[in-house]
């Protein structure tokens, strides 16, 4: 259950793993059982798939977004708003940190850290096997060393998010739920969700790891 999860969720992935789009439906998911979910995007490197880009829609399900502190949400620049220092240290409320797709993006952590107690901590590393640098074991551990170096944080769990956007198939997961295994055998770090659309999702029995949570494309338009 998500909510069993550390009351701060950051979640970071490489590019084109599908960090975003997990970061916000789980955001969701989570608001339909914890009263006070935030969700803070602090990526600063992908400017194609931004969370604050989605703080109507969201705001709607009951979360609150945190962006840049520049007020227009499609803006290029790297500027991470105050307020992000606010939800860490109020322990009523559910945050959860989108975090930028590589060791670079992870230093805009360093705000926060000061603030943040590791034990009240889940770090979350969203895997996507079918990009070049998550395509082995070996990739996915160097991927998960830098962004722990960068960050300060141990990452705490795997999420398996092999997918091909739209032409995702379900031997697509379970392929990436093999690969992720045995990273996970090594590192002794739990595949703790295996996400995609949810007709895909629905057909699986038994076949993958961690709790499975669907998802609805809130970053692509149709078309895309």
């Amino acid at each position: 259950m998500l909510e069993k999860d550390k009351r701060v969720r950051i979640i970071a992935g490489h590019y084109g793993s599908g960090k975003t789009e997990f970061a916000v439906n789980y955001a969701v998911a989570l608001s339909k059982n914890a009263p006070r979910v935030v969700l803070a995007d602090l990526d600063i490197v992908n400017v194609f798939f931004r969370s604050r880009e989605r703080r109507k829609e969201l705001e709607e399900y009951g979360v609150r977004v945190i962006g840049s502190s520049i007020k227009q949400d499609n803006c290029d620049l790297p500027a991470v708003s105050a307020e992000i220092g606010t939800p860490a240290k109020d322990r009523a409320c559910d945050y959860i940190i989108d975090l930028g797709g590589n060791s670079v993006g992870t230093t805009t952590l360093a705000r926060l850290r000061p603030l943040l107690s590791r034990d009240e901590i889940d770090f979350f590393m969203v895997v996507n096997v079918n990009r070049p640098d998550t395509a082995s074991v070996e990739g996915i551990l160097f991927q998960k060393e830098c962004l722990e170096y960068a960050s300060g944080f141990q990452v705490t769990g795997f999420i398996n998010n092999t997918n091909l956007v739209r032409e995702s198939t379900l031997e697509n997961l379970v392929a990436g739920d093999a690969v992720l295994r045995e990273a996970s055998k090594r590192t002794g770090i739990p595949i703790r969700y295996t996400s995609y659309m949810e007709e895909i999702i629905g057909r699986v029995s038994g076949r993958l790891s961690g709790e499975r949570l669907p998802l609805k494309f809130f970053m692509r338009e149709e078309w895309m």
